[in-house]
């Protein structure tokens, strides 16, 4: 069975390559996330790598890890930065993947998972905000094909009820996928995203 770290870790830096086209000028861009620009997408990106990677490390609990800030000047920095922090606390799990670690954000309660199940969500996470930054940016997107199987069980696990509707919930309600849709239309689409958004301008 694949180390489910592995294909994050794909995921994570197939983000990286797509973060770092990004200018400047870029960060007051519209995103797939309604209301978002790519500043607060950058942000949110940024630090939820630090909480995971806190979670990993066993403090998640403290709120600290999770604070949102939208991104600067040195986004792309701060952003690679805070990816090879996530990657590092991973690997340093071993193969300890059924240590329980805290997920303070998450709207299940107790927020607490298996870390194997933790890095499950991280990877979903950051195939979803990969594309986010791709079509923000109006660049091309694909799901690796070793990444299908994986990125549309995960998906599909993740509840769609009025968790969807509440205050900070992290996808919106999920769109209908018709019959013969991509993997990667697939976790779109459960995930509440159009997979042919474009910015209005």
């Amino acid at each position: 069975m694949t180390d489910i770290r592995d294909l994050n870790a794909r995921a994570v830096r197939d983000s990286m390559d797509i973060v770092r086209q990004v200018q400047v000028t870029d960060l007051g861009r519209e995103t797939p996330c309604a209301g978002w620009t790519l500043a607060d997408l950058l942000g949110h990106m940024t630090v939820q790598h630090h909480g995971f990677a806190a979670a990993a490390r066993g403090d998640g609990a403290d709120m600290k890890h999770w604070e949102f800030a939208p991104a600067g000047a040195d986004a792309v920095q701060q952003y690679l930065a805070a990816s090879e922090e996530v990657l590092a606390a991973f690997a340093e799990l071993g193969e300890e993947l059924d240590t329980v670690v805290d997920l303070p954000e998450f709207s299940i309660r107790p927020p607490r998972f298996p870390a194997r199940v933790a890095i499950g969500f991280h990877f979903i996470d950051y195939v979803v905000h990969a594309w986010d930054v791709a079509v923000t940016l109006g660049l091309p997107f694909e799901l690796r094909p070793e990444m299908d199987e994986a990125a549309v069980r995960i998906t599909l696990a993740v509840p769609n009820g009025d968790n969807r509707t509440a205050d900070g919930a992290a996808f919106v309600p999920a769109l209908e996928i018709p019959e013969g849709a991509s993997a990667l239309d697939q976790v779109l689409l459960h995930l509440g995203r159009t997979p042919g958004w474009r910015a209005a301008s």
